[in-house]
């Protein structure tokens, strides 16, 4: 039990109304220049100047609260949250009541904190703001990355250094304040920028580690929605792997640390030289494939008019060349995308794709070189009979002759 005060007012003295309630206002003000209470928030309304209204109560008693306008709240006041409250008692002669001028307010511990992220959570995902189907794949290869966080914390450094050792890129930072009762607000206009400006292929939200209490702001309402309507593929990198904020829910891919959204966002140089390796060898196989198959074909040929059969296999060497220099200026324009990445490679490249159409050539010679007419210029001619079939024995009637300047008629 608290100890009672002393009476300090004699029992003949008058007062008016005026008086006695100033007096009563002296004495709760002096007797309670600071008290700190824990309770549960009911009835709160915000009035048209800004101040805040409330009641903090528990099973046996309430309390009224006010909050000034331009007092610091670092999360959002709702009904049954569970606060520690720190301020001063006053009395408001007008209404005969006394009341406590909010100081500071915060969550009372980490288990109302998470039975309202929880709510919250709900809420939100019922709304679909978590769907899979909202989340946007992440660029390949992005040109610039855009950074809300602190740029004097260790999240952007880290981002920074991991960055620079994968693949460089050009990086945007909004500075906006990770901590406090203005960091939801101004994630939420980093955000907003980017969207606007369109200036950048991916958004990076960061922030490092920190008690569960300094990344509520991640929490917030106003930064989930934000995260769920940025139309730029964005990425939550906030606090480290046990850490789940809602924007995490929310992003279009969640990193476990600041650090892993760098790794998440590029790859790095040495896996780009092997896949442009791995890319020029498939290249360079299909072509030698494509060859080898076409010199096979044309030696297994069996001619019966040569004429007729050459012209066929030509159209269709036209077809596979038309074919073959859909597929070569395809797979030579998502090379070239992969060369502009990589500098240091576009000599190797082209040396063999200028090998692969040597090789092209090479073939289209060969293929004219079999030609039956090239034979008959060597001397040779080609006898008939008068069903115009090659005659091949001494035993039929020949009826014509064809040299290489013209057909000779026997009859």
């Amino acid at each position: 039990m608290l100890p009672k005060p002393e009476p300090f007012v004699k029992p003949d003295m008058i007062f008016s109304v005026s008086d006695a309630a100033t007096l009563l206002k002296k004495v709760v003000e002096t007797a309670f220049p600071e008290i700190r209470i824990r309770g549960e928030l009911s009835q709160i309304t915000r009035a048209t100047s800004g101040h805040m209204y409330m009641t903090i109560k528990d099973e046996n008693a309430a309390i009224n609260a006010i909050i000034w306008r331009g007092t610091p709240v670092g999360f959002k006041l709702e009904e049954g949250t569970e606060v520690i409250i720190t301020g001063h008692f006053t009395t408001y002669p007008a209404r005969s009541n006394y009341q406590i001028i909010i100081n500071s307010i915060e969550l009372a511990g980490v288990g109302a904190i998470l039975k309202m992220l929880e709510m919250r959570k709900q809420k939100l995902a019922a709304e679909g703001l978590f769907d899979v189907s909202r989340k946007k794949p992440l660029p390949r290869f992005p040109q610039t990355i855009g950074i809300v966080t602190s740029p004097t914390g260790a999240a952007f450094q880290d981002i920074q250094n991991r960055l620079r050792e994968r693949f460089p890129v050009h990086i945007l930072l909004y500075p906006a304040t990770v901590q406090g009762a203005t960091a939801a607000a101004e994630v939420v206009a980093g955000i907003e920028y980017f969207n606007a400006k369109n200036n950048v292929d991916v958004i990076i939200v960061a922030r490092g580690g920190g008690a569960l209490e300094d990344l509520l702001p991640f929490s917030e309402e106003i930064v989930v929605r934000a995260a769920a309507n940025s139309h730029i593929p964005l990425i939550s990198g906030v606090g480290h792997e046990p850490d789940w904020m809602l924007i995490d829910f929310a992003a279009d891919v969640r990193a476990p640390t600041p650090t892993g959204a760098a790794e998440m966002v590029v790859p790095t140089k040495l896996s780009l030289v092997q896949e442009l390796d791995n890319l020029s060898h498939r290249l360079n196989t299909a072509f030698v494939t494509k060859i080898l198959h076409l010199k096979r074909d044309i030696t297994n040929v069996n001619i019966k008019s040569p004429k007729q059969i050459l012209m066929e296999q030509g159209q269709r060497i036209d077809d596979l060349s038309r074919t073959l220099s859909i597929i070569i200026e395809n797979k030579i324009n998502m090379t070239k995308q992969r060369i502009a990445l990589m500098s240091r490679f576009p000599t190797i490249m082209e040396n063999r794709l200028n090998m692969l159409n040597q090789s092209l050539i090479h073939a289209g010679q060969m293929l004219k070189s079999l030609s039956y007419k090239n034979v008959l210029a060597r001397g040779f001619a080609i006898v008939r009979d008068k069903d115009n079939q090659i005659i091949s024995t001494n035993t039929a009637v020949p009826a014509s002759i064809e040299f290489s300047d013209g057909v000779l008629k026997l009859d």
